[in-house]
């Protein structure tokens, strides 16, 4: 029997339903889900900030989803490297990755090592930025500017 490894990486910050459509969606496709938890400086570096909630703290909630069978903390921003360590068969992106330079190049990189690259539906409506936005929102001062 052939045995499915995935790997959805995410930040998983301010865990919320897009996560979990990912997690459920990718779950459905594999036999044995790994998730990849982005550590809070890996985190800083794509997103220009760390992430609200620290990286135990999410790392568990992802181990704790009934779709995740094992929880990985990424800590290296190039997928292959990722892939040489944890060897999975899919990798399994939000579509927002679909058709722009760094989705080609993740599909040319796990080309060459026969991992296929899954997209799913981005949760549109939902978003740890929309979210991390409202909770600014509300503890900045009436009238205070944002830091740049």
């Amino acid at each position: 029997m052939v045995h499915r490894v995935g790997y959805a990486p995410g930040v998983y910050d301010l865990f919320h339903i897009g996560h979990l459509n990912i997690l459920r969606h990718a779950r459905s496709q594999c036999d044995y889900l790994v998730a990849g938890v982005v550590s809070d400086e890996m985190a800083a570096l794509a997103k220009g900030h760390r992430p609200v909630i620290p990286l135990p703290e999410r790392l568990e909630i992802v181990r704790s989803v009934r779709y995740v069978d094992a929880a990985f903390v990424e800590t290296v921003p190039d997928k292959v490297e990722t892939w040489q360590q944890v060897r999975f068969d899919v990798i399994f992106k939000g579509d927002d990755w679909r058709d722009t330079e760094k989705g080609r190049r993740l599909e040319r990189d796990f080309a060459e090592v026969g991992v296929e690259v899954v997209y799913f539906p981005y949760t549109v409506h939902t978003s740890s930025t929309q979210l991390r936005r409202a909770l600014d929102s509300l503890v900045s001062p009436p009238g205070a500017l944002s830091a740049p």
